[in-house]
């Protein structure tokens, strides 16, 4: 989620003023879409688990709770790359623009620190459902609040830098968002390492403990017995419906993937490059490709669990049909 200075003077230089400005239009027409979209189809999913009591379990909540998480990005972060993409300059000043300044990528670190955590969360629900079906479940709906809250602390403290060391100062061609980070904690202090830190926290860990866990389901699933036919129905069905939410569930897991881990490898090219000046074109349109690959996540993520869940939609259907009633 961050760029440098160089880096943006480097890739602007791989554009003709025609691409240029065709890319200004695509990428207003985008966001704008991201934005639309991941409103209304995150708020969706938060109204539908709580107006729909067979939808309260804990790995609604957990889907309702990284719905809400979802929410910050297009209301703090994407109306920041939106301005950014008119703009060169900051268009709030005062202390309002300090406050959108500092709150645009902390919010928007904080959504991907919650969204991850909650899918490792679903992991770990389906794993005790699938691998352990007779014992307790391992996240019950009395922990299930402990566990949400968690994910927002952990979020919330290890973002919190983003206070302190983001400023909005104003220059005379207008007001910049700039990041202060050896003001803020000293030259041997590296935001490099601090950002290195949470691609390894909330990326390069949770993303292969995912493929463990959910491969240990798969072939769980598999392998199951179905001894007796009365049991065998019964247990039929239960396969039927961990099958049904593994698959919603991998495929978070995939589009997580396929979003963030691309700009997470970008993020390791370019904090650690003395000078941007070898790199190519190519990896120039590369790095706005998966750039905008990130903001498309919390609009693909809803989405997913309307393809995937009857549920969902039963619980969509039953909400629209009750609104024009009540129109």
């Amino acid at each position: 989620m961050n760029s440098t200075a160089n880096g943006s003077s480097e890739s602007s230089s791989c554009f003709t003023q025609l691409n240029f400005t065709a890319l200004k239009i695509g990428g207003t027409v985008a966001y704008c879409l991201f934005i639309i979209v991941s409103l209304a189809a995150n708020s969706l999913i938060v109204t539908i688990v709580y107006k729909t009591p067979n939808l309260r379990k804990p790995i609604n909540y957990l889907i309702a709770n990284m719905a809400s998480s979802d929410l910050l990005f297009p209301i703090f972060w994407i109306p920041l790359k939106l301005s950014n993409l008119h703009t060169n300059s900051f268009l709030i000043g005062g202390k309002l623009g300090q406050a959108f300044c500092k709150l645009g990528p902390f919010f928007g670190n904080v959504s991907i620190a919650v969204s991850i955590q909650n899918l490792i969360l679903i992991a770990v629900d389906r794993f005790g459902a699938v691998v352990f079906p007779l014992r307790s479940p391992l996240i019950r709906s009395k922990l299930c609040p402990f566990f949400i809250l968690t994910t927002w602390i952990v979020a919330i403290a290890f973002n919190s830098p983003y206070f302190f060391t983001v400023e909005l100062v104003e220059y005379a061609k207008g007001a910049w968002c700039v990041l202060e980070w050896k003001k803020v904690f000293g030259e041997s202090s590296s935001f490099a390492s601090y950002r290195l830190a949470f691609c390894i926290l909330f990326i390069y860990i949770p993303v292969p403990l995912l493929v463990i866990l959910y491969s240990i389901i798969v072939i769980k699933l598999k392998t199951q017995a179905h001894p007796g036919e009365q049991s065998a129905n019964s247990q039929q069905q239960r396969d039927r419906r961990n099958r049904n939410v593994l698959q919603m569930s991998i495929a978070i897991v995939t589009v997580f993937v396929l979003c963030w881990l691309p700009d997470s490898i970008n993020f390791l090219i370019l904090w650690y490059q003395d000078n941007f000046t070898h790199l190519s074109c190519s990896f120039w349109i590369y790095f706005e490709v998966t750039f905008y690959m990130t903001n498309t996540y919390c609009a693909i993520n809803p989405i997913i669990c309307f393809m995937f869940s009857s549920n969902y939609r039963k619980a969509l259907k039953r909400l629209i049909k009750c609104s024009f009633v009540q129109a």
